[in-house]
C-alpha cells in the first residue's frame, strides 16, 4: 500500500509527499501549512533567515496547522575572497547595478553563526523535522535533534553521498535528480559528475542504503510521484510544482516565467549565488557565461554580491535579471492551491493502484 511505509509513519504524514524547503521566500506560512493540513508535509526553507524570522514564521505555521511540518537549513560554507577577487567580480556586475539605478557595491560580509542560532531556533520552537542541505552537519548537531525526538532529512545527489548522510545518523534522505530546479545539493565531488538523473539515482541510492528514500528531481504530478515509489524511493518530495500555486511567495515574474517556459529552456547556472542551480535561462545568465569563471566567487559570496540586482530587479519588473529557479517540467506547473497539488495526487495515484488491482483480480 502506497500510504503504509517508513517515512509515512515516521513523520506522521498521511501521503508520502513532500514539498521542497525551497529558501529566499517561496515558502509562506500559508504554503507549508496547506500541504501539511493536506496531508504532505509542508516544509519552510529557511536556508537565508534570521533566527528571529525564522521564529515568527514556525509560530504562524503552528498557528494554521496541527500537523506536522519541516525547515530546511543550509549546511554553512565559508569560502574566502580576497579584495582583488571582490572586485573583479563586482566589476561584471556593476552595468546591471547602474541600469537599476543600484549605486551601493556590497561587500559580502559572513554571519559565523547563523547555522548555530538556526539550529537553537528549530530546538527550541521543537520542529518535528529538520532537513539539511549543501552537506552533513556536525554529528553533534544530528544527535542533539534526535535526542529531541526530532526526525533529520539529509540530501544527497549520488549514492556516495546517501551513504554519507547514512554514516552520519540521518533518518532518511532525498535523493536530488539532476532535473531539480534551484541549487544542486552536491557536497562530496565535483557537481558535474553528480548530475545523474531521478530516474537512475533513486533505485542506485534505494539499493545501497538502509534508511528511507525520498526523491526529488522533476517531479510534479502523481505520474512523478507513482514512478518515484515504483524505483524503490518511500517518499516523493516537490519543488517547482507549489512554485507557481496560489500560497507560494514566489515574485509573479518568476511564476509567469515557469508557466511559460518549454523544458528546453532551463540551465545550471553558478552566475547568480556562486554555486550551481537549475533555473530558467535568461539575459544575465548568458551575459555572465561569457566569462571564464574567474569573476564569479564561490558561494555563498557571489549571492551576496548579486542580491540586490535580483531584488531591484523583480522590483522594476525586469525578470531578465532575476533568479528563476525551475525544475526541468515546467510545462507541468499551474497556478492551482497547494492543497490541490496534493489532492490531485493522491487522486491520481489511487485511481491508478485500483485499476491495477482490478487487472490482476481479472
Amino acid at each position: 500500500m502506497w500510504k503504509e511505509n517508513t517515512v509515512i509513519d515516521r513523520l506522521n504524514i498521511d501521503y508520502p509527499i513532500i514539498q521542497a524547503g525551497m529558501a529566499g521566500g517561496v515558502t509562506t506560512s500559508e504554503l507549508v501549512s496547506a500541504v501539511s493540513n493536506a496531508g504532505g508535509l509542508g516544509n519552510l526553507g529557511a536556508g537565508y533567515m534570521t533566527p528571529e524570522a525564522m521564529v515568527h514564521t514556525i509560530k504562524d505555521i503552528k498557528r494554521f496547522t496541527s500537523r506536522t511540518f519541516g525547515v530546511n537549513v543550509f549546511v554553512p560554507q565559508y569560502p574566502q575572497a580576497t579584495e582583488e577577487e571582490t572586485a573583479g567580480a563586482n566589476k561584471w556586475l556593476e552595468p546591471y547595478r547602474a541600469e537599476l539605478g543600484i549605486e551601493q557595491e556590497p561587500t559580502p560580509n559572513q554571519d559565523l553563526s547563523l547555522f548555530e542560532k538556526q539550529i537553537e531556533v528549530l530546538m527550541t520552537e521543537q520542529v518535528p523535522v529538520v532537513s539539511f542541505t549543501f552537506g552533513v552537519p556536525p554529528l553533534e548537531v544530528i544527535k542533539d535533534l534526535k535526542k529531541e525526538g526530532r526526525v533529520v532529512i539529509g540530501t544527497a545527489t549520488t549514492v556516495e553521498e546517501a551513504i554519507i548522510n547514512e554514516e552520519h545518523g540521518m533518518d532518511m534522505v532525498v535523493a536530488q535528480g539532476s532535473e531539480a530546479g534551484g541549487h544542486r545539493g552536491t557536497f562530496s565531488g565535483a557537481f558535474d559528475q553528480a548530475m545523474i538523473g531521478t530516474m537512475s539515482l533513486v533505485p542506485q541510492v534505494v539499493d545501497y542504503v538502509k534508511i528511507p528514500v525520498i526523491a526529488a528531481g522533476g517531479i510534479m504530478d502523481g505520474r512523478g510521484v507513482r514512478a518515484a515509489l515504483a524505483l524503490g524511493a518511500q517518499g516523493a518530495q516537490l519543488g517547482t510544482a507549489f512554485v507557481t500555486c496560489q500560497e507560494s511567495g514566489a515574485k509573479a515574474q518568476h511564476k509567469d516565467a515557469i508557466l511559460n517556459t518549454k523544458e528546453t529552456e532551463t540551465v545550471v547556472t553558478s552566475v547568480f549565488s556562486g554555486k550551481p542551480a537549475r533555473g530558467v535561462r535568461n539575459s544575465f545568465i548568458e551575459e555572465m557565461e561569457k566569462g571564464d569563471g574567474r569573476h564569479l566567487l564561490a558561494y555563498p559570496l557571489q549571492n551576496m554580491l548579486t542580491k540586490e540586482i535580483r531584488k531591484e530587479a523583480a522590483r522594476q519588473n525586469r525578470p531578465e535579471y532575476m533568479s528563476l529557479w525551475s525544475g526541468q517540467s515546467p510545462r507541468l506547473s499551474t497556478s492551482q492551491s497547494a492543497s490541490s497539488i496534493v489532492e490531485s495526487i493522491v487522486s491520481y495515484v489511487e485511481r491508478k493502484n485500483e485499476e491495477s488491482l482490478y487487472k490482476k483480480r481479472r
